[in-house]
C-alpha cells in the first residue's frame, strides 16, 4: 500500500469514528434529530475526506516525483535531478537523494577513468609482445621458410609455399589484431586518418561498402577526447560487422556549434529486443567520462544508429 492510501485512510479512520462519536453521543445530538442531522454529518465527513486526499495529493507530490527517480535513474544515463521542493523534510530528502546521485556519479567517473586507463595499458602491452615477439618470431619462420625452400626438392616445394602462405597470414592477422589493441596510427597520423584505416580495413574484411563524411575544420581535441571516439567507432563498427548482417555502413564526424558530431549508421538487422551488451555499456562509460552524449537506437528505415556528441566549450574551460 502507498504512503497517501496509508495516511489518507488513518485520517479517515479518525475522521469516522469522530462522525460516529457525535451522531451517537446522546449528550450532544437529540434522538429527535437523529437521521437530518447524521445526514448533515455524513456530508460533512465526505466534504473532510475529499479535502484531505487533495491536500495529501499535493503535499506529497514531490515524493512520487522522488520516487520515479529513484526506479528510473541510470548513472549510464544522467538525466535532470528531482526539483527541490515540499516542506523541509520532504525537501531535505530530496536534496539528500541528488547529492547522493552526484556522489555516485563522480565516484563511478574517477572508478571508469581508472579503469579504462588500465586497460588502455594493457592493451598497448599486449600488442606491443604481439608486435616484438610473436611478429618477430613469425617473420623469422617465413624467413627460414624461404631458405629450406630454395634447397628443397621439386616435389616438397608447393607444400613449403603452402606453409609460407599460412604463415604470411597469420603474421598479417597478428599485426591486426595488435593494431586495434593499440592504434597507432591514432598517435601518429590523427584521428581522422585513424577513423579511415579502421573502416578500409572492416570494410575489405566484413564486405561491406563503407561511406565516409569527416569534416577537415574540426575544432581542437585532445588526447582523450580522439580515444574515445576512435573506441566508440570501432566498438560500433565492429559490432556492425558481427552481428548487424548489415551490407552499408555510413560513419561521419562532423562539426556541430562548439562541439562534434560521430554518427553511424547501418541497413542491418537493428537491435530488436536485444539488451545492451559489455560492449555498448563500456560506449557509455567512455562518452561519460568525457562528458559526451550517446545514443544508441534503431533507425526509423531500418538498421541501427549511433551518435555520440561531444561538447568542447565546457570540457576546455579552466578548472
Amino acid at each position: 500500500m502507498s504512503l497517501f492510501w496509508r495516511i489518507f485512510l488513518l485520517n479517515a479512520a479518525v475522521f469516522t469514528a469522530a462522525t460516529a462519536f457525535l451522531i451517537f453521543a446522546p449528550i450532544t445530538v437529540p434522538v429527535s434529530f437523529m437521521l437530518p442531522e447524521a445526514l448533515i454529518l455524513g456530508a460533512g465527513l465526505v466534504i473532510m475526506l475529499t479535502a484531505n486526499a487533495v491536500l495529501l495529493r499535493v503535499g506529497l507530490a514531490p515524493l512520487r516525483r522522488l520516487v520515479k527517480a529513484m526506479t528510473t535513474t541510470d548513472l549510464l544515463r544522467p538525466g535532470p535531478r528531482p526539483a527541490v521542493t515540499g516542506h523541509a523534510g520532504i525537501a531535505d530528502l530530496i536534496q539528500t537523494f541528488n547529492t547522493m546521485l552526484d556522489r555516485l556519479e563522480a565516484e563511478r567517473a574517477l572508478s571508469t577513468a581508472r579503469a579504462l586507463s588500465a586497460q588502455e595499458a594493457e592493451r598497448r602491452r599486449v600488442a606491443q609482445e604481439l608486435h616484438d615477439e610473436v611478429g618477430q618470431s613469425l617473420t623469422a619462420v617465413l624467413l627460414e621458410l624461404k631458405r629450406v625452400k630454395d634447397h628443397a626438392p621439386e616435389s616438397m616445394r608447393e607444400e613449403l609455399r603452402q606453409v609460407q602462405e599460412t604463415t604470411r597470414d597469420s603474421l598479417d592477422e597478428i599485426r591486426r589484431i595488435a593494431r586495434r589493441l593499440r592504434p597507432g596510427v591514432l598517435e601518429e597520423l590523427g584521428l581522422i586518418s585513424a577513423l579511415k584505416a579502421l573502416t578500409s580495413e572492416v570494410a575489405g574484411s566484413a564486405r561491406l561498402t563503407v561511406q565516409r563524411k569527416f569534416d577537415t575544420d574540426l575544432p581542437d581535441l585532445d588526447d582523450e577526447a580522439e580515444l574515445v571516439l576512435y573506441r566508440v567507432a570501432q566498438e560500433s563498427i565492429t559490432n556492425t560487422a558481427r552481428h548487424a548482417r548489415a551490407n552499408r555502413l555510413e560513419v561521419s564526424l562532423r562539426r556541430v556549434g562548439t562541439g562534434v558530431l560521430l554518427r553511424l549508421r547501418d541497413d542491418g538487422v537493428g537491435l530488436g529486443d536485444a539488451s545492451e551488451g559489455a560492449g555498448m555499456r563500456g560506449m557509455r562509460e567512455r562518452a561519460l567520462l568525457v562528458g559526451a552524449d550517446l545514443s544508441i537506437a534503431g533507425h526509423p528505415t531500418g538498421g541501427t544508429e549511433v551518435r555520440l556528441h561531444l561538447p568542447i566549450r565546457d570540457r576546455r574551460a579552466p578548472r
